[in-house]
């Protein structure tokens, strides 16, 4: 799997983590974010159930921009 790197949060620091990324194999969005706090992930248990091989993370809102250029890119398959 071939990473295309699109944004890192600028709030968070040389070690902070929020970034979004697109497979460039499949336009899959990749994100890394913060762990969900107990809170939101009972929300989401209200749900449904979050299987092992899932986790519940968070984005700040400050990056809807990235989020979008990463939908964009993985919309129009300019990675493929």
């Amino acid at each position: 799997m071939a990473l295309r790197f699109i944004a890192k949060d600028d709030k968070s620091g040389a070690t902070g983590s929020p970034s979004v990324f697109v497979d460039e194999e499949t336009s899959d969005l990749v994100l890394q974010g913060w762990k969900a706090d107990e809170r939101t992930v009972a929300d989401v248990l209200n749900v449904g159930p979050i299987p092992a091989h899932e986790a519940v993370i968070g984005i700040p809102a400050r990056m809807v921009r990235a989020l979008r250029e990463a939908c964009d890119v993985a919309e129009r398959g300019e990675l493929r």
